[in-house]
This record gives structure tokens, sequence and C-alpha cells, in this order.
């Protein structure tokens, strides 16, 4: 991943725009959150309540992510991180209601740096998750980070991550991604968008700031650093949900 600040993430205009206008080309968004909000519901269950669960929202953009989760439970207990100091004024807004919220404004580069000295983090966490953000980071740097994040869920908590990934080969990623073209075409007709976003598919898959790997290298790599439970629990194309358990 190069630089945050260089990254088209640090602009201002570019996260305004993703904030606005992701339900219309982020493939089955509303799937994706109703898959972590059911993930939530069935494996929380078995997590002690004589404490909050401790949350962690990796690259939390808005703030959906933990939104989503506040609805299942409002008593947990997140803290937020991101590189964009646009994306966390909007998230901050968008939980003004909620307590035990808590804001970090970190990129991933820093995380893992700060993983080997002293951690910005002093709680262990239950839930630790993130949606479109890690795949800005090359190969080495998302193992870096999936250890930095085992290191920091309590026994027994899960990572989910709600994400891109690349194809196993040229010709699936191909049609994949024409996939994802018609999704944005019959949602725009749907909502009837004006604005057509149907460039997206092909920016994605030419936009340097985009580094994903396959489904397959990113689940050897959690079960390399000792997840256990690792899945797919959900695919459409690119977007996938995947994670584990400590």
């Amino acid at each position: 991943m190069s630089k945050f600040e260089n990254s088209e993430w640090a602009e201002k205009k570019h996260a305004k725009n993703f904030m606005e206008n992701a339900n219309i080309y982020v493939l089955e968004r509303q799937r994706l959150l109703g898959i972590l909000r059911s993930f939530y519901r069935y494996f929380s269950s078995s997590m002690s309540s004589e404490e909050s669960i401790k949350v962690l929202d990796l690259g939390c953009g808005e703030g959906v992510l933990t939104l989503e989760l506040l609805k299942e439970n409002d008593q947990i207990k997140a803290t937020l991180i991101d590189g964009s100091a646009e994306m966390l004024k909007n998230a901050r807004e968008n939980l003004n209601n909620y307590n035990n919220i808590n804001f970090i404004q970190k990129t991933f580069q820093q995380l893992i740096e700060d993983g080997s000295g002293e951690n910005i983090l002093t709680d262990g966490f239950d839930f630790i998750v993130s949606s479109l953000a890690i795949h800005h980071l090359y190969n080495g740097e998302k193992k870096s980070l999936f250890q930095y994040i085992y290191d920091n869920l309590n026994s027994g908590g899960f990572f989910l991550n709600i994400e891109t990934v690349k194809a196993p080969t040229n010709e699936l990623e191909s049609w994949y991604r024409v996939i994802w073209k018609e999704w944005i075409q019959e949602n725009q007709i749907k909502l009837d968008v004006k604005k057509s976003f149907e460039y997206l598919p092909e920016q994605y898959k030419n936009n340097p700031d985009n580094h994903p790997d396959t489904l397959e290298t990113q689940l050897n790599m959690l079960k390399s650093i000792g997840f256990k439970q690792v899945d797919c629990y959900y695919k459409y194309g690119i977007f996938t949900i995947f994670g584990g358990r400590k």
C-alpha cells in the first residue's frame, strides 16, 4: 500500500463520494451487512454477558459496521479506527447517540508498526470487523495486519472481513467484473439513479491503490497465524465475507 496520505482515500472528495453512493455500487451491500448482523447474533450468544462485548472496527469509514452491530446490541463497546479524518468525522456524527465509542485516526501501516512496539489498544476484543479496506495492503502487509488482529482478539473472539478478492484465473476475474457491472446497471434502474457508476469495475481493476489477493491465499494466511474455523462465509463474484476465530 502506498502511504495513506498519497492515496485517494486521503482526499475529502473521494471519501464523501463513497459515503454518498456506496449502496448503489457496492455489490449486495445490504446483504453483506445482514450477514454481519446474523453472524454477530449467533456467535455473541455464546459469550459471557457479564461484561459488554468489545468490538474493533478497522478502516471504519463512516461507521456503518459498528452502527449495524449496535442495532443488535446497543451496549457494545466499540473502537473505530480509520486513516481518513473525513471518514472519522462522519462516523462520529453517525454514532453520536451511543456511549462507549472510541475513535482513533491511524492507518493500517501505523497499526502494523505499533504492533512491533507499544500497542495503542489497551483491551482485547471479542469481535474485530473490517469492510472493503484491507485490499489496499500488499500481501506481506495483509499478513502483518492479520497477525495484529489475532494478537488483539480475546480467546474465542472472531475476525470478520467484508472484502474484495482476486479471482484465481483471469477469465473468472473478467466475468466477475461483468457480474458487478450488471448488478450496478440493475440497481441504478431500480433506484432511478441518474448518475452512472458502470465504469467502477474497470476502474477498480486499474486502480494502483488496490492490491487484492485470492481468497485462498488469505484464508491460508489466517490459518498459518493460528485462526480456527477459518472459512468463506459468503461470496458473490469478487465480493466476499471471510474470517476466523482465535
